[in-house]
């Protein structure tokens, strides 16, 4: 009854289901309900009539005023995820369930499909459906009181009618509730059972739902297995087969799949055999199920699983009249949809945005602002690439939740950028976390809340201030340098910046080498991860003097005593494409690694430092592998074992034709190749064992995954 105003626009021609219901608490629109409708709903049919003949139509169930403020009705959570309420549980057991079961059914919608969908002489069919719900209650246990006071309010609503004079009145309601209200009883009992409930104050509107929310897959408790399947039913009574064959045809075709008419004819000829095989009236969804895979799709169940979702549940979107009530940033929304020509739709869309155009700049904008506000309608899929900084890719799919979502946000202001910006400002507020606070200012940036960027910025100061541990400080430093560099197409104030970034670089670069020692691998490899944020954010910036100083910073770590090999490798190769090592440093400090006085998984670690990233780079540095060739010559048998599987990890992430170019390496090394290193290294190595040396080749040769080839293959 809570929904009774909103009922006469149903029949507004811009009303297009499926649609919801919704009623929810204004001061608390997390407690909210959904009542489903679709063309093949009864209560909608019924409605229908009602409104094009000018007959009265209520509803009669427990007002969700009273239910609300008893606290049995459920919260709804704005989240797509999480299925909607289910605001009409069944009762203790399915009486349909222990119907089909009698007749000897496992599954009570096939029962309800052969016995109703497509029963041909519907008479006598609602008496035998009472008898056995008057049967079922009789055994049954008593209803809860939830249930009990849902029966009382609908009999009081029949005994109001009467006494306005209605003489003919139809029920729609489910099978459970029929005999309760056939035979009502004495009204003092109901009248008892309703008396002194308090109301909550709700509000009721209509919003488009989706045939996928309609299905019992997605958790709806009152769902049906195949919304698309029944909808068929309802609009195709006639040749039911001939049209669903038809139809899925026409799908598989569009997919660019075979699916020529003689299918057609062949499978509907297959579907009514199976439907006489099983003595069923007609062929059945099973039937027709097995008659597409067996003929259509060739025993190939993929192409299945197509018809099944858009075929069997469907897509749909229902659509709303622009009348219908809504709350005004509903109403800024829906302007800002049609304006960038942005239709909600219940399918996954991609979404290719250049913000060099202004249409596209102000559809980002849009999405970044609603994911602040947790409406999350479009999911960033990649931003960059394509076309530089100026290119996002998102992943657009409307979903019935995220109406809720935006009634609970209009609390934050009444248009988009003002809702996302009170929300932005007050969840700052709460936080001194660093990582927090720089993740809203670069949503707050992409959203283009200019009025909500300074207050941030004020946040950030402070939280850095508070900021103990360099790796908040490192791990900040992306963010801003993308702010800074590339701000300009989003019109943000990359001067105010700038002062910040420094501040942060000075304390990175005094902090950075005491946080490098006493690491476990861990630790390490969390560090290693910052340390490669701070060089992204260099090279974004492309500014002289920092980078400079990050090298010596870089040096200092790479030579230092008591840093973990993980972390001095990595610094080697960051020194290495920043052209501040050259070969021969290179090969000094890869021995110096590689030492066998120190421990061999230490120089495994600094081994999986220097190899991250490109190997081209690597494949120039011939005393690395000179180095690596002699430390690999010197590893006891047990120890090489052990560090087998971090080495084979250190090259696996190499492309293979990366690989392939250090196999041939590996190759010349055998075949006279490191003799020429030897004189550019003039330290001694020219007295190298090589027939000791052959032996290992091969094996370095299989940890790069490639042919070895030359010398030693036999050993190998």
């Amino acid at each position: 009854p809570d929904a009774d105003e909103v009922v006469p626009l149903l029949a507004h021609p811009e009303m297009r289901p499926p649609v919801a219901l919704l009623v929810y608490a204004p001061d608390e629109p997390r407690r909210a309900a959904f009542y489903p409708f679709t063309s093949f709903s009864p209560e909608w049919q019924a409605l229908s009539f009602a409104l094009e003949r000018g007959i009265p139509a209520r509803f009669i169930d427990l007002p969700l005023a009273l239910r609300f403020a008893l606290g049995d009705a459920p919260a709804v959570a704005a989240d797509p995820a999480k299925p909607e309420a289910d605001a009409s549980p069944p009762p203790q057991e399915d009486p349909i369930g222990l119907l089909a079961g009698a007749a000897g059914y496992d599954d009570h919608e096939l029962w309800w499909e052969h016995q109703i969908e497509q029963r041909r002489d519907a008479a006598g069919l609602f008496q035998a459906i009472m008898e056995a719900m008057t049967l079922l209650r009789a055994e049954a246990p008593e209803l809860d009181e939830g249930e009990a006071r849902r029966e009382a309010h609908m009999r009081q609503m029949i005994r109001a009618a009467r006494r306005e004079g209605f003489q003919r009145i139809a029920v729609v309601c489910g099978a459970w509730h029929a005999p309760a209200l056939a035979a009502p009883g004495p009204a003092k009992t109901d009248a008892a059972l309703l008396a002194g409930l308090k109301r909550a104050k709700v509000t009721a509107t209509w919003i488009p739902w989706t045939s996928a929310r309609l299905s019992s897959r997605s958790g709806y408790g009152a769902g049906v297995p195949a919304p698309g399947w029944y909808a068929h039913l309802w609009q195709a009574p006639e040749a039911l087969a001939v049209r669903w064959l038809a139809r899925a045809a026409a799908l598989l075709r569009a997919e660019d799949l075979p699916a020529p008419s003689s299918g057609v004819i062949e499978a509907v000829r297959l579907a009514e055999a199976l439907a006489a095989l099983r003595d069923r009236p007609a062929p059945g969804l099973d039937e027709l199920r097995e008659a597409i895979q067996a003929v259509l799709c060739q025993g190939d169940p993929a192409p299945l699983a197509l018809i099944r979702h858009r075929l069997e549940i469907g897509d749909a979107l229902g659509a709303v009249p622009a009348s219908t009530p809504t709350v005004p940033l509903q109403q800024d929304l829906a302007a800002r949809q049609r304006r960038l020509r942005l239709r909600p739709s219940a399918e996954i869309r991609a979404l290719d945005l250049d913000l060099r155009q202004p249409t596209d700049q102000a559809r980002s904008r849009l999405l970044h602002a609603l994911n602040l506000l947790e409406i999350p309608w479009g999911k960033l899929e990649r931003s960059g690439g394509g076309k530089s900084t100026f290119h996002e890719l998102w992943s657009l799919r409307w979903q019935p939740e995220l109406e809720v979502a935006l009634i609970e946000a209009n609390v934050w202001g009444n248009t988009i950028e003002s809702a996302a910006s009170a929300r932005v400002r007050h969840r700052a507020d709460e936080t001194d976390e660093l990582p927090a606070l720089l993740a809203l200012l670069d949503g707050a940036i992409l959203a283009g809340l200019a009025e909500s960027i300074a207050h941030l910025l004020a946040r950030v100061r402070a939280g850095a201030a508070l900021a103990a541990d360099v790796r908040q400080l490192m791990d900040a430093m992306p963010a801003l340098a993308r702010v800074a560099r590339y701000g300009d197409v989003r019109a943000t104030p990359a001067e105010e910046i700038f002062p910040m970034i420094d501040s942060f670089f000075a304390r990175i670069a005094i902090g950075l080498p005491g946080a490098c020692a006493s690491l476990d691998d861990a630790a390490a490899g969390e560090l290693v991860a910052s340390i490669g944020r701070v060089q992204e954010s260099l090279i974004t910036l492309d500014r002289a003097a920092p980078r400079e100083e990050w090298r010596l910073v870089l040096r200092r770590i790479a030579t230092s005593d008591g840093v973990h090999g993980l972390v001095r490798g990595w610094c080697c190769r960051l020194l290495l494409e920043e052209r501040a090592l050259d070969g021969a440093e290179l090969q000094r400090l890869a021995r110096l690694a590689l030492s066998p006085a120190l421990p061999a998984a230490t120089a495994a670690a600094w081994i999986a430092g220097v190899t991250r990233g490109s190997g081209l780079l690597l494949l120039q540095q011939d005393g690395l592998w000179t180095a690596l060739d002699g430390w690999l010559r010197d590893l006891a048998p047990q120890s090489f074992v052990e560090l087998l599987p971090l080495l084979r990890r250190a090259f696996a992430a190499f492309q293979p034709p990366e690989r392939r170019a250090m196999g041939e390496k590996v190759k010349r090394l055998g075949q006279g190749g490191a003799a020429a290193l030897d004189v550019m290294d003039g330290d001694g190595l020219a007295g190298i064992d090589r027939a000791r040396a052959d032996r290992v080749l091969p094996v370095l040769a299989r940890l790069l995954g490639v042919a070895s080839g030359g010398a030693g293959r036999d050993a190998g």
